[in-house]
């Protein structure tokens, strides 16, 4: 595909709706498919609202359309840095201690053995994100847990409002 910081956001729109550009495309031009998301009412990863946890100023958590687990999480910054070495240390600080809070609701509430915290951004243009990627006592326990299958979501409301009961607190 060819650079799209060519185009108007109108244009790339268009490209998103006809299904020519994914978000790839957005990677390798160098745009962050997570920003131009938010700015454009979710054109790209859909209305994420029905599996959002919790959600402030700095941070919003949510479950994972394709999950590689059962309760896999997502934590992402709303303000765009690439990685982790971009974080200013308050920023840092309150994600890492978040992270730690949903992981042991995640294991309280999903029942797993342990929850998994990954963060892989790499590549051109990313969006600083942790993953928590639950693990249950019939699988094997290592790194394999990262690259498990993706599987379907599939919503549980109950637990939902557990998550974000828990959250509140």
């Amino acid at each position: 595909m060819n650079n799209l910081k060519k185009y108007k956001d109108e244009e790339i729109i268009e490209m998103l709706k006809k299904g020519t550009i994914t978000r790839a495309d957005f990677l390798d031009s160098g745009i962050c498919p997570t920003c131009f998301d938010r700015e454009h009412n979710n054109i790209i990863y859909g209305n994420d609202s029905p599996r959002m946890i919790y959600e402030d100023k700095d941070l919003e958590c949510f479950l994972v359309e394709n999950p590689r687990a059962i309760g896999h999480t997502v934590i992402a910054t709303k303000k765009h840095y690439k990685d982790m070495m971009e974080l200013d240390d308050d920023i840092c600080m309150k994600v890492f201690l978040f992270a730690k809070k949903v992981m042991n609701i995640i294991k309280k509430v999903y029942q797993c053995e342990s929850v998994y915290e990954c963060t892989m951004c790499d590549g051109a243009m990313n969006h600083f994100h942790l993953q928590l990627i639950p693990r249950y006592s019939y699988e094997k326990r290592g790194s394999k847990n990262f690259v498990k299958e993706r599987k379907e979501y599939k919503e549980d409301q109950d637990k939902i409002e557990q998550l974000r009961k828990l959250l509140e607190k």
